[in-house]
Parts: structure tokens; C-alpha cells; sequence
């Protein structure tokens, strides 16, 4: 039997973690997606998800959203929760400001929607519709309807994948200040080593819907790929998820050599 328990925040303790799952599993047909998963995700914690693809983490991010059940085990989450996803799912006949607000019914929505896309850096673009918005401007409005219900809980589903990226590297700084700000648990599922590293207060990495390996991150903030212990890191989370650290110098070196030939012919 499955078990799902909201957490009420009024209830919560400082010390009760937001995020909780005990012998989770998640399976379809005869595959097991999640297989007896525990985790624990304490509160103001920020923590990335690495993994191959059909690793299980998608399927885990999806049943802490809500939007995926369980078969079976408990998994205790925060009403208070919000996601945000690759894409920015905008609705393109609302302006952004009403995008914020979707589903969001109280007396000050408007007011809260200026403040978190003021918080986002974009309270020059409240009334702007998202086909006329950048895919870096229409992922921070993604982000600004995740904040403005306040969560507890904020789940990014590779946000920043398809920014090019300098946008990357400001949404790297903008997402850390909000989080600094507002002091959610987060869960970061991304493919990017280096992303997770400088994002992340912990980083588990996920392979047949089980916890292969989680490393604590203790370099201090702000972190760069070039800070003393942060290739040492790298190297051990490429070579959990089967990658030689060999090959990957091999292919930075071959684009490194295309981009210069390409500068050098104009």
C-alpha cells in the first residue's frame, strides 16, 4: 500500500524535514522506475539529482509533485510546493504577469506577481506575452509562478537545459539568490555535473531507481569550476555515472580546436 501525507507547515518543526520517503516504488508494467527508495531532504536544503536517463529521476520528481502516484511505501511532501520544468509551459494568450498567477486565487495575486517578477529581474515585462519574451526571460517567469505560492518545496526539472550558456551562468546566480531569499528544500534533477556541483548543498546520484551514491558539496560559495577540490568532485560523480573523466578532456579538447578553427576562418 502507498502513502502519501501532505506536511502542513503550521504543524512543522524546523527539524522535521519537508521532504521524506521511506521504501518508495514506482513501477510500470513489471519495471521498477523507483525501487524502494528512502531520502530525506531537510529543510532549506538545496539538492541535485544526477542519473542516466530512465534512471528514475523524472519519476521521482513528478511523484513529489504531485503529478505521479506511488505503489507503494510512504512519501511525506509539503502542501506548499512548486515545480518548474525544462520547458516554461506559458500560457501564450496571457500576459506575464497573469502567467504568474495562474491558479492562484487571492485578493493581492496582482501584487504578488509584480513582486516575484521583480524579484526575477523582469518587472519591465509584466504585460509582455510569451512569444514576445526570450527563452531566458520566459524560464524566469516560469520561476517567478514557482515562488510566488511561497513553496516549501521547489522541484526544477532541468530549467536551464535548453538556455544557451551566458543565460545559463545568470540563471545559476539568479536561482541561488532566490533560494538564499526564500529559504526552500530544493530538488534539482539535470544531465550537468558541473551544474550540480556549483548548485548544490548535495548531490545523489540516482541509477536503477535506487540511491547509487550522494556526495555532501563543501566548497564554500560562490563556487567556480576552477576552486581547489571542485575537479576532484567532478571526476567522482563522472566516473559513478560510467563516464571516463579521460574522455570527457578529450572531447572539451576536439570542441575547443573546432571553435578556434571556425574564429581563425572567420
Amino acid at each position: 500500500m502507498s502513502s502519501i501525507d501532505h506536511l502542513d507547515a503550521a504543524k512543522a518543526n524546523h527539524s522535521t524535514p519537508p521532504v521524506q520517503l521511506r521504501n518508495v516504488v514506482r513501477q510500470f508494467g513489471q519495471q521498477r522506475v523507483i525501487d524502494g527508495l528512502d531520502l530525506d531532504i531537510a529543510p532549506g536544503e538545496f539538492v541535485a539529482l544526477l542519473g542516466a536517463s530512465g534512471s528514475g529521476k523524472t519519476t521521482l520528481l513528478r511523484s513529489l509533485a504531485g503529478l505521479d502516484s506511488i505503489d507503494s511505501g510512504q512519501l511525506r511532501v509539503p502542501k506548499a510546493r512548486a515545480a518548474v520544468f525544462q520547458e516554461p509551459r506559458l500560457m501564450p494568450w496571457k500576459r506575464a504577469w497573469k502567467n504568474v498567477i495562474l491558479g492562484l486565487h487571492t485578493p493581492d495575486a496582482k501584487a504578488r506577481a509584480v513582486q516575484a517578477l521583480t524579484e526575477v529581474g523582469l518587472a519591465h515585462r509584466l504585460e509582455a506575452y510569451p512569444a514576445t519574451l526570450s527563452g531566458g526571460e520566459a524560464q524566469r517567469v516560469a520561476l517567478a509562478r514557482g515562488l510566488v505560492r511561497e513553496p516549501k518545496l521547489l522541484l526544477l526539472d532541468e530549467p536551464f537545459a535548453a538556455l544557451d550558456a551566458l543565460t545559463r551562468i545568470r540563471m545559476h546566480r539568479l536561482i541561488i539568490e532566490l533560494w538564499r531569499k526564500h529559504t526552500p528544500a530544493v530538488l534539482l534533477v539535470t544531465h550537468d555535473v558541473d551544474e550540480a556541483i556549483l548548485l548544490a548543498d548535495r548531490v545523489i546520484v540516482l541509477a536503477n531507481g535506487k540511491i547509487a551514491e550522494q556526495l555532501t558539496i563543501d566548497l564554500p560559495r560562490a563556487r567556480d569550476t576552477g576552486q581547489e577540490g571542485f575537479q576532484a568532485i567532478r571526476a567522482r560523480l563522472l566516473s559513478l555515472l560510467g563516464v571516463e573523466v579521460e574522455t570527457v578532456a578529450a572531447a572539451q579538447r576536439q570542441v575547443t580546436h573546432t571553435t578556434v578553427r571556425r574564429f581563425a576562418h572567420g
